[in-house]
C-alpha cells in the first residue's frame, strides 16, 4: 500500500448487510428525533431564538427532505405532500421568519414523517443499492441519515437556547474514558513536515465537500494535545482579554464591541466565580472541560493572547488522520474502525463535553486527544472547495457556501452522532456564531531547531 492510499470503508458489504445497516441507522436517528421533540407542544411551536427554527419546523423538515430524496428521487414514487415543499425548504425562508409560516402541527408533523418513513423503508427494500452515484453503496440513504442527525444536533442547540426548567436529562459517560484531567499530558504534540492525504475519494457516505482525496504538503508544526479548557479560557478573561483590542482582529474587535461579548455564551459572573446555564441548569463552570459556545473571533483572540494561532484546516486534519508509521491517512484518529463509546464522546446523550484528557483510546497517532467529539473545533481556514471538487447531488449543499464568509469547524461535538462525523467531515458557520457546540485548540509553527 503506497503512502497516499486510502482504506476501504468498513461500511462496505453485501447488499443485504448494507440494507440492514441502513434500516438500523434510520431507526436509530428517528428515535433520537422523537426523543428531542417529546416535550410539550407549546415548546415545539415556540421560537426560542431568532437564530433557530421552532423545533416543529425541524421535525417536519427532516421528513420533507426524506420524501424528496428517498421516496421521490430514489424510489420514483408519487409525492405525499408537494404542497409543503417550499415551506420546508431551508433556502426559501430564513429561520427568523419560520414561525409566521402555516407549519404542520406537532401531531401532523409526526404523522407526516411516519408516513414518509414507511415509504422510504419500502424503497430501501426494493433498491439494489448500486448503479447510479445517488444509490451506490446506499449514498442517498446515508445522506438522509446524516441530515437528520445534523438537525437533531440543531435541535439540541435550540433546547440549550430555551428558557425555563430542564426538559432533557443527561446520560452518564461510559466507564473507562480516561483521566480526570490533562495535567499529566504534554501541552502540545509535534506533527512532522511532509505530505499527507487530505479528504477522501473512497468513503461511501462522504459528502461532496470532503472530496476528492488530494495530497497536501505541510511544514512541521505543533498542536495542542487537548482542546482549550474552560480554566485556560478563564485566564484569558481574567487577564482582560475581552478589553484589549491588541488580541483581536479588526472585524473581531468590531463584533466584540457591537455584541458586547465578555465571556462564552451562557456564562454569567457571580461574585468572583463563573456559572453557566446548561439545558436549564445553572452550575459552576467546570475548569477541566473544553470551552464551548465561543465564536471564531473569540478563538482567534485567545490564540493570539496565548502566543499561538489557530491551526489551518489541513493542519487539523493531518494531526487527526495521518499516521507517521504507515504514511496513511486513517478514517479516524485511532484508525479505520467506527467510533466506540470508549474512543469519543458522540451521540448527544451526555449533554456536555468530557473533561480534557479523556479517551486515550481515541488518541491520534501524533498523540492528540479528543479530535473527534466533545466540541467542534474552529480552524483558521475559510470554507473552500478542494481541488477537483464536484457538487453532488445538489449545489446547495456546499457550493453556495464556499468563500470568505464562513469559517471551518472540524471533529464534531458531544451532540454529533457518529454517522455524521469522521476524520474528513467538514462543518462551517459564520465566525460570529456561538450557539453551536464550538470550541478550539491552538497550534504554532515549529522553530528551525525543532524542524530537525
Amino acid at each position: 500500500m503506497n503512502a497516499y492510499s486510502e482504506p476501504v470503508s468498513a461500511a462496505a458489504g453485501s447488499p443485504d448487510l448494507l440494507r440492514a445497516c441502513i434500516a438500523g441507522a434510520l431507526e436509530k436517528v428517528r428515535a433520537r428525533t422523537h426523543a428531542l421533540t417529546s416535550c410539550d407542544d407549546a415548546e415545539l411551536v415556540k421560537q426560542h431564538s431568532p437564530l433557530m427554527s421552532p423545533l416543529v419546523w425541524d421535525l417536519a423538515h427532516v421528513g420533507s427532505q426524506e420524501e424528496l430524496w428517498l421516496v421521490r428521487d430514489v424510489g420514483g414514487r408519487e409525492a405525499l405532500r408537494p404542497d409543503i415543499d417550499r415551506m420546508y425548504d431551508a433556502f426559501e425562508h430564513p429561520r427568523s421568519s419560520r414561525p409566521s409560516l402555516p407549519l404542520l402541527s406537532p401531531e401532523h408533523s409526526r404523522q407526516y414523517i411516519g408516513e414518509v418513513r414507511d415509504k422510504a423503508l419500502d424503497v430501501l427494500e426494493q433498491s439494489v443499492l448500486e448503479g447510479s452515484a445517488l444509490i451506490e453503496n446506499g449514498f442517498a440513504f446515508g445522506m438522509i441519515i446524516q441530515h437528520e442527525h445534523q438537525h437533531d444536533e440543531t435541535m439540541l442547540a435550540t433546547h440549550q437556547l430555551r428558557e425555563g426548567p430542564p426538559v432533557l436529562a443527561p446520560g452518564p459517560f461510559p466507564p473507562g474514558i480516561g483521566p480526570s484531567s490533562a495535567e499529566h499530558l504534554p501541552h502540545e504534540v509535534p506533527v512532522p513536515a511532509g505530505p499527507f492525504t487530505m479528504g477522501t475519494s473512497l468513503e461511501p457516505w462522504a459528502l461532496d465537500n470532503e472530496r476528492p482525496a488530494h495530497q497536501v504538503d505541510l511544514p512541521a508544526f505543533w498542536i495542542d494535545t487537548v482542546p482549550v479548557t474552560n480554566g485556560a479560557y478563564r485566564r484569558f478573561i481574567d487577564a482582560g482579554g475581552y478589553q484589549d483590542p491588541q488580541w483581536w482582529s479588526g472585524p473581531g474587535w468590531q463584533h466584540r464591541m457591537a455584541a458586547g461579548l465578555e465571556a462564552p455564551l451562557y456564562w454569567v459572573r457571580d461574585g468572583q466565580g463563573w456559572y453557566r446555564r446548561r439545558f436549564g441548569v445553572f452550575e459552576p463552570v467546570p475548569d477541566a472541560e473544553p470551552v464551548q459556545h465561543v465564536c471564531w473571533y473569540e478563538a482567534e483572540a485567545y490564540a493570539r493572547w496565548s502566543g499561538r494561532r489557530l491551526p489551518t484546516e489541513a493542519e487539523w486534519e493531518k494531526a487527526a488522520r495521518w499516521d507517521p508509521g504507515s504514511g496513511r491517512s486513517h478514517r479516524y484518529p485511532w484508525g479505520d474502525g467506527d467510533p466506540t463509546p470508549g474512543q469519543a464522546n458522540l451521540g448527544g446523550k451526555t449533554l456536555r463535553p468530557a473533561v480534557a484528557g479523556s479517551y486515550p483510546a481515541g488518541a491520534s497517532a501524533t498523540g492528540a486527544r479528543q479530535l473527534i467529539g466533545d466540541v467542534w473545533e474552529w480552524v483558521a481556514s475559510d470554507f473552500r472547495p478542494y481541488p477537483g471538487f464536484r457538487a453532488f447531488p445538489y449545489p446547495e449543499y456546499s457550493d453556495v457556501f464556499f468563500g470568505t464568509e464562513y469559517k471551518v469547524l472540524r471533529g464534531g461535538s458531544w451532540a454529533t452522532d457518529a454517522a455524521a462525523c469522521r476524520g474528513t467531515f467538514r462543518n462551517w458557520d459564520y465566525p460570529i456564531r456561538r450557539q453551536i457546540f464550538s470550541g478550539f485548540r491552538t497550534a504554532r509553527d515549529a522553530s528551525p531547531d525543532e524542524r530537525g
